[in-house]
């Protein structure tokens, strides 16, 4: 007797634990009796008939990933792999048909990527391919979440991690792109020698600018000694001709110039003219460039009104 109750004891308390069921947070669970479906468990602590019911499936709600890698043609005929990330979840009001509608949820989400993938990116070369991956994502997306919601499953998200084309593609497209950086690289070097010469030519232009403003100060400067020179000797001396002054003067400047001259010790030789008559040629050049400066100097002037 004491046998028999110990079993029954054993038999009740093994029928205890096998009727108890702790789901957790997240998940949904299937249950079954006798083979046919009886009700979708929520998480907590729940209870079944042994033997009598069974856990058919224990559905994660959570959201999943699912990656894909796609082979497809471009508009321009070239062949890129994509890889495909789907992040999707079940449904929690549509448990029964995310389990007894699809018997391989995960191979019939990626047929659909396939198909979907492979009808977009036709459409585009493959230069849009890669600026427009996002635009491609949003598409399958949407088009998937039409076809798999009536199965229970939502489509979260859908990305393009990945774009990889013919190793022979992606050569030429390097070899596109480093010609196109040199162009570029030349040009902006051109652009910089061109501004180079440009500075250069400017400088110089005003270099000679200043120099000939120099110059005509520096006669009119001369024009005004001799002036003065040549208003003390007819002061001191009125019987001589101007022009015997002039002579005088240019004579004691040509002998100042060669005195400059000598003194500088990096000049070896100087060509100069061996007679004094020589002084009536520097007389007329001087003349000459007196009056030239005069009319650069005239021109300056109404340039500065």
């Amino acid at each position: 007797m004491i046998y028999f109750n110990f079993v029954l004891y054993t038999l009740a308390i093994f029928l205890l634990i096998k009727s108890i069921m702790i789901i957790p947070e997240r998940q949904s669970w299937v249950i079954q009796r006798l083979g046919k479906f009886n009700r979708i468990s929520l998480p907590g602590l729940k209870f079944k008939i042994p033997f009598i019911e069974t856990i058919a499936s224990k559905e994660n709600l959570r959201i999943q990933q699912l990656d894909v890698d796609v082979e497809t043609k471009t508009l321009d005929d070239v062949f890129v792999i994509l890889k495909i990330s789907v992040q999707y979840r079940i449904i929690s009001e549509k448990v029964f048909e995310a389990f007894y509608e699809l018997d391989d949820p995960h191979g019939q989400i990626a047929s659909y990527i396939f198909d979907e993938v492979r009808a977009e990116v036709p459409k585009l070369g493959l230069d849009d391919v890669f600026g427009k991956k996002d635009d491609v994502a949003m598409a399958v997306r949407e088009n998937i979440s039409q076809q798999m919601e009536q199965y229970g499953y939502k489509i979260v998200k859908t990305l393009i991690t990945d774009i990889n084309p013919d190793e022979l593609v992606k050569a030429s497209m390097n070899k596109i792109n480093a010609a196109t950086r040199d162009k570029e690289a030349a040009f902006q070097e051109a652009e910089g020698e061109k501004i180079r010469i440009v500075k250069r030519a400017e400088a110089e232009a005003d270099s000679k600018r200043l120099s000939g403003e120099g110059i005509a100060a520096q006669r009119l400067e001369i024009v005004r000694g001799f002036k003065e020179s040549v208003e003390d000797f007819q002061k001191a001396l009125q019987d001589v001709d101007p022009q015997e002054i002039m002579q005088f003067v240019l004579m004691t400047q040509y002998f100042d110039t060669l005195t400059a001259i000598g003194a500088n010790e990096n000049n070896n030789t100087v060509m100069v003219p061996h007679t004094p008559g020589g002084m009536k040629d520097f007389q007329q050049q001087i003349i000459e460039g007196t009056f030239v400066g005069k009319e650069l100097a005239k021109h300056q002037k109404k340039s500065n009104k």
